[in-house]
């Protein structure tokens, strides 16, 4: 059999080069007949006659037909493979290969599609969109070295339909918050709301997918949505098509943002570098159907975009149960509450980048939020020195090895070495803490650095401080310049001695 690649060789070799047969059979191994046969009939392709042969696969062809027809409407987990099927055929009396059936069902599925695209069904129409009507939504999975790791990235996408500007934030979880966080950040940069949004039948969105259209949506999704105005709509299952414009975005994303990997100290530095990346790409990027790049017809565009107004506040809340020891396990970390709330109930209402404890209609706390990748340690434990001050006035014994205590200022940490030298002196120093419950702590902290550095740290004295910084008074008296005529003509003398003469040698009685 003649393969293309080498009937292209002899050509080239005899026509163009201009080698006789003889050198062309000896270089290619072929008959110098063969290489005639191909020279004369002047044949670019080269074509071989199939002979009819009867196959062991003919009597079962109906049986595999209907049963690759059935695997076509199948999800894919649920397919079975073409060596089941070989199998099956077998417990039937099939005795041929595994390879003819193979080769079978890849043509048969070649020809289903030709059919599939001639019916209509794989045949899609343009889509045309008008300024402000609609944007795309999709997330991705990317990588970046943040701080020196390979961190695993979900990568949030939007769209503009008709200027087609784009806009990147990348998160470390694929969460309602953090979706709703970059729904924030796209409407900024894009400068307004779109009329509608498309997305796909994303868990951040959809909690049910039903027959046709029909969808159960999330509760808090549907919030956004209405603070926003637009009409979410959701595509058919496995109908990316639908949102062709930023599936393509996701994939020309990876060669415009991600390639080479971007390095950065932290994850808001990341985002910071995408939302320039993305600006500045709109300026390069041609639209394709409107005059100019992508940036002129976003200029355009924005000015038929709704207001974005307020941030939509996109927290997810959870109830939580405090600790004995004052502490709210949340994501395998633990953060301290202050102590009046332990044992009771409270609500953790979960952003990004931090998390508020929240209870009895009050604002408990504020805690940075820490998203660890790895589950193989047994997470990390936050601790608010200032929550155990409670505690710690019932029990001062607990402030020696008090854990949260061991994040005190240094200043304070000193002043506790110090005072704990003598008896009673973790009561004095619990004193001494409980004074940033009333004061600004900068200045109590201010005021013991200052009875450190003077070599008299007590509570006296540091208290005198405190008071007159609050008070604005000077810290050191000044020096007192006595009038010249207060001014002694003779200082005295001190002499010991006089003393002994007024005793004399009388002796007073008792």
């Amino acid at each position: 059999m003649l393969d293309m690649a080498l009937l292209s060789v002899i050509r080239r070799w005899h026509y163009r080069d201009h080698l006789s047969i003889r050198e062309i059979a000896k270089r290619t191994g072929l008959s110098r007949n063969t290489v005639r046969k191909y020279l004369r009939s002047d044949t670019v392709e080269p074509q071989f006659k199939v002979p009819e042969r009867p196959s062991k696969l003919d009597p079962f062809v109906d049986r595999l037909t209907v049963w690759l027809r059935r695997e076509m409407g199948r999800s894919r987990k649920q397919k079975r493979t073409i060596k089941q099927l070989h199998a099956d055929l077998v417990s039937l009396g099939f005795d041929g290969s595994y390879g003819r059936v193979a080769a079978f069902a890849r043509a048969w599925r070649d020809d289903y599609r030709r059919q599939q695209q001639m019916s209509g069904k794989g045949t899609f129409v343009p889509l045309s969109f008008a300024p402000g009507e609609a944007f795309q939504f999709d997330w991705s999975e990317d990588w970046a070295i943040i701080d020196g790791v390979r961190t695993k990235l979900q990568v949030a996408h939007f769209k503009l339909s008709y200027s087609r500007a784009f806009f990147v934030r990348a998160y470390l979880l694929q969460t309602h918050e953090m979706l709703f966080d970059a729904h924030n950040h796209a409407f900024r940069v894009l400068g307004g709301v779109p009329r509608r949004g498309i997305y796909d039948n994303m868990r951040t969105a959809v909690d049910k997918v039903g027959r046709g259209k029909d969808r159960t949506v999330n509760a808090r999704f549907l919030t956004m949505v209405s603070h926003y105005l637009f009409e979410a709509e959701f595509c058919n299952p496995a109908a990316g098509w639908e949102k062709g414009q930023v599936e393509k975005n996701v994939q020309d994303a990876r060669h415009r943002l991600w390639q080479p990997v971007p390095q950065t100290e932290t994850l808001d530095a990341l985002n910071s570098w995408l939302e320039d990346r993305c600006k500045a790409l709109w300026q390069d990027i041609p639209h394709g159907i409107e005059p100019g790049s992508v940036a002129d017809a976003w200029a355009e565009e924005v000015a038929s975009l709704m207001p974005m107004g307020r941030p939509f506040d996109g927290f997810v809340e959870y109830g939580k149960r405090v600790s004995p020891t004052c502490l709210v396990h949340l994501e395998r970390n633990r953060y301290s509450v202050p102590a009046s709330f332990a044992n009771r109930p409270v609500s953790v209402r979960l952003y990004p980048d931090r998390f508020l404890v929240v209870a009895e209609g009050q604002l408990l706390c504020e805690h940075q939020r820490i998203i660890e990748r790895s589950h193989d340690g047994p997470g990390r434990t936050v601790y608010d020195w200032r929550h155990y001050l409670a505690v710690v006035q019932r029990k001062p014994g607990a402030l020696r090895n008090g854990a949260p205590f061991l994040e005190m200022p240094d200043a304070f940490q000193r002043l506790q070495r110090h005072l704990l030298r003598a008896p009673g002196g973790d009561r004095e120093m619990v004193e001494i803490l409980a004074l940033v419950l009333h004061h600004d702590e900068q200045v109590v902290l201010r005021a013991v650095t200052m009875a450190l550095e003077s070599g008299v740290p007590t509570k006296t004295h540091i208290l005198n401080l405190l008071h007159r910084l609050i008070d604005g008074k000077p810290l050191t008296t000044p020096p007192i310049t006595a009038p010249q005529a207060l001014r002694l003509v003779s200082e005295p003398l001190a002499n010991v001695e006089r003393y002994d003469a007024l005793r004399g040698e009388n002796r007073h009685a008792s």
